[in-house]
């Protein structure tokens, strides 16, 4: 089974002559080659990533930041649905449009993870662990903690959590969806949600960038 860079050993090893060994492969990986092989595939994605998000109609359209989409987020949107439809597809737009004022923030944080990065962590990906998940790792909560500011901002400039919270007022159908007896929409809530969806949405593209392109190296050598 292929796994996504296998130390960048295998990538570095393409050009390398036919019959040099697995072992050598790994030790080269863990050199400042290997390292920057790996650091430019991440630097790629992440830049795959950015240019999504600073584009609303392409960070709408993308299934994996859909995907990313907290459940507490996704039920919400599924009663909306019953009641204002067309609330649904707006809420989504402002966030789209929230997601393009992350970029600057998200950017060097990521950069940053990116060329701290360790032999230690080239191991790691040796021994099968993907490089985004590294990358996941160290800066997920960092992330979300720093662009959520932003995302607040806004959608309270928006409106849209008084339009949600008028849409069901009058309802106990956010305190069966997010617990409690709770009948409004926090503005703390919606903005943490919507940036959890940011920046797993936006790890979900860096890893579909990593897996896509290792496949592409390895493939030569029936790995």
């Amino acid at each position: 089974m292929k796994k996504y860079i296998i130390a960048a050993a295998l990538v570095i090893c393409t050009g390398a002559v036919i019959n040099t060994t697995m072992q050598s492969c790994t030790t080269l990986a863990t050199t400042d080659l290997g390292l920057s092989v790996i650091k430019k595939l991440l630097l790629n994605g992440i830049n795959k990533g950015m240019g999504i998000y600073g584009n609303k109609d392409a960070f709408l359209q993308n299934n994996l930041v859909d995907k990313a989409l907290p459940k507490e987020l996704r039920d919400i949107n599924s009663t909306l649905e019953k009641i204002a439809p067309s609330l649904v597809a707006k809420e989504k737009d402002y966030i789209a449009q929230a997601a393009s004022y992350t970029v600057n923030v998200s950017r060097p944080i990521l950069e940053g993870a990116v060329n701290s990065l360790s032999a230690q962590d080239v191991t790691r990906i040796i021994q099968g662990t993907t490089a985004t998940q590294i990358l996941k790792e160290k800066t997920q909560q960092q992330l979300v903690a720093a662009i959520m500011p932003k995302v607040d901002e806004q959608l309270n400039q928006y409106g849209i959590v008084k339009t949600i919270n008028t849409a069901l007022s009058g309802s106990n159908l956010l305190g069966s969806l997010l617990g409690g007896n709770t009948n409004t929409v926090s503005s703390g809530g919606l903005s943490q949600l919507a940036s959890e969806q940011m920046v797993n949405g936006l790890f979900n593209i860096i890893e579909d960038y990593e897996h896509q392109n290792s496949k592409a190296l390895l493939g030569p050598l029936g790995k």
